[in-house]
């Protein structure tokens, strides 16, 4: 036989075990987790139930959706938010994502001013005046008619 047979070395029994030594950074990386991540964010969670749970009739709040609006009546699960005036809404009490400071939905900038907003009320009773007005004539004016509008 030109090849010889090729045995397997016996394995050696002194391998190194794992120690404490290298597990200590994997350990390291799970402490500093806790503290920079989990910890502050389930105290996050306290704080917002104990404001949920803390809801009073009058309260202004941001709600998940954006909307901003004044707690009407509050119950078990649901509450009421009045959003605009005579306009009211049910909201679960886990959609409530900010408690303001009382006053903060009167001193909100909304970009319009009472005074556009009346503007702005005032020319479309205009408009809907003139379109109505337009609506009723009768019959077309013809062409020596319109000229004769237009001079007068």
């Amino acid at each position: 036989m030109l090849i010889s047979e090729a045995f397997a070395q016996a394995a050696n029994s002194a391998q190194a075990e794992p120690s404490l030594m290298s597990l200590l950074p994997l350990i390291g990386i799970l402490v500093i987790f806790y503290f920079l991540l989990i910890r502050p964010q389930s105290k996050r969670v306290k704080e917002q139930k104990l404001m949920r749970e803390g809801l009073q009739k009058g309260d202004e709040i941001i709600i998940s959706g954006g909307e901003l609006g004044r707690v009407t009546s509050v119950g078990e699960h649901y509450i009421m938010v009045e959003i605009a005036p005579n306009v009211e809404i049910t909201v679960l009490k886990a959609g409530v994502q900010t408690l303001l400071p009382k006053g903060t939905l009167k001193s909100i900038d909304t970009g319009k001013s009472n005074k556009a907003l009346k503007n702005n009320r005032a020319q479309k009773a205009s408009d809907i005046q003139e379109s109505s007005d337009e609506n009723t004539s009768v019959a077309p004016l013809n062409e020596s008619q319109k000229d004769s509008s237009d001079k007068s």
